[in-house]
């Protein structure tokens, strides 16, 4: 029930000569005459007189609708929001239904009367939405945006509209992990993303679309959209510092290989991730240092619970990116490897590292054989031991008599430098040569 003093002024209004007026006046004083006990039964009592009289015109409930929005927003109180602009859509939607349930002859009309206040309705949800936002109710903010009709006829929307809104519900999915509903309007945002211009739109998109990526553990892409996000002069600089420290987690958590590599060196190279907590671990990943137990508890203590989740062979994204980097590196420290030592330096059974190296062969990321009868490894060093990151092209053929060739080379290397030494011998000595050598 409303206080005294709003439920006299609505007695008022009703008897004005100019009711719309009236409304407004109320609305903009609210705060003069209301309680912060009443309130919400008091702005509940002035929308349903709105509806309920036959004062108003269309013209005149739509602005006090907007007048309405304005003043629920001024009162800082998120619970009021929702139960406000619930109760007023539930008006809305009464005021609309109620002339097609009269006769069958009215549909058309309640049609066009419920799509009157299409921008009216549009702007209670986001007010709805705020207010979950405000309580962290993420899933039911993004229910509420997503209930606002983009593609009626009957409402002109632009294409930065319906971004806005579809960006504001990704982010609000993204916010509870829900990345297969956030991924769902980020294809919809992809289909009218270039339609729009505004650069802060298009970088909480670019932004998302780095989350999802990183949340579905397609770290390589992630990293990379995190790494062009950190160049952005949109931001500031503290976030682009954190939108880099993304970038380098993101690589590090990437499957070990040459593209992992490249992306290592990319980061490398800019001069402010010397500065970053992680820059340790990014510079022992590029140049293929072995990474010891206590820093990577300490790397792992700036992980989102995500990156942290476990894989389906049990064991942590961590995890098997610190396998796969540590066996990377021992195939530069090794020519072979039994099973047993490879385990225990990669802390793991001499069955898993064998899984794990035959993975990586396949995979294009590491270069060798396995002999499984010796339980040697035998990785490929030189130019000839360089992945390319194809499938299947890791797997090294053994070549008859590829240790002969080694051979050759090197004695053909040898002749070759004795010749160059000769040839400059007899450039700077020529008597000396003919006196001592034959040639």
């Amino acid at each position: 029930m409303a206080s005294p003093k709003v439920s006299e002024a609505l007695a008022q209004v009703q008897s004005s000569p100019d009711p719309a007026s009236a409304y407004e006046s109320l609305l903009v004083n609210l705060k003069s005459v209301s309680t912060p006990q009443t309130l919400l039964n008091d702005l509940k009592a002035i929308i349903d007189a709105v509806f309920s009289t036959s004062q108003l015109g269309v013209v005149a409930q739509r602005s006090l609708l907007g007048r309405f929005v304005t003043t629920v927003h001024e009162f800082e109180n998120p619970d009021v929001w929702v139960a406000a602009a619930e109760h007023a859509l539930a008006v809305l939607s009464s005021a609309s239904a109620g002339p097609a349930s009269t006769t069958t002859a009215n549909t058309s009309t309640a049609t066009t009367t419920s799509g009157t206040f299409l921008d009216q309705a549009a702007s209670l949800r986001e007010l709805a939405a705020d207010g979950h936002e405000a309580n962290e109710d993420n899933i039911s903010a993004a229910r509420v945006l997503a209930e606002i009709p983009l593609d009626s006829s009957q409402r002109r929307v632009t294409y930065e509209d319906r971004v806005r809104v579809w960006v504001r519900i990704v982010r609000n999915y993204l916010e509870v992990d829900d990345t297969t509903s956030a991924e769902t309007y980020l294809n919809k945002l992809k289909n009218v993303i270039y339609q729009v211009s505004d650069p802060a739109l298009n970088l909480h998109f670019r932004l998302s679309q780095a989350r999802i990526q990183d949340a579905q553990r397609q770290f390589l892409s992630a990293s990379q959209a995190y790494h062009d996000i950190s160049l952005s002069a949109a931001i500031s600089e503290d976030e682009r510092l954190h939108t880099l420290s993304m970038a380098v987690k993101c690589a590090i958590l990437a499957p070990a290989g040459p593209l992992r590599s490249r992306a290592l060196g990319k980061l490398l190279k800019d001069e402010r991730s010397a500065g970053l907590p992680e820059f340790g671990m990014l510079e022992k990943m590029f140049f293929d240092r072995l990474l010891a137990p206590d820093e990577v508890q300490k790397f792992a203590e700036g992980l989102a619970p995500h990156q942290l989740a476990l894989t389906a062979d049990g064991t942590t994204v961590l995890a098997r990116a610190v396998v796969e980097h540590n066996l990377l590196g021992a195939s530069r420290l090794y020519a072979n490897i039994g099973f047993d030592a490879l385990g225990e330096l990669l802390g793991l059974d001499a069955d898993r590292a064998e899984d794990t190296t035959a993975r990586m062969i396949e995979q294009g990321r590491l270069v060798g054989r396995i002999d499984q009868i010796e339980r040697v490894i035998w990785f490929e060093a030189g130019s000839e031991g360089e992945a390319s990151g194809e499938k299947g092209s890791g797997r090294a053929d053994v070549k008859v008599g590829r240790e002969m060739r080694r051979w050759d080379a090197n004695v053909q290397s040898l002749a070759e430098e004795v010749e160059n030494v000769t040839n400059a011998l007899q450039r700077e000595f020529p008597d000396f040569v003919a006196a001592n050598l034959v040639v």
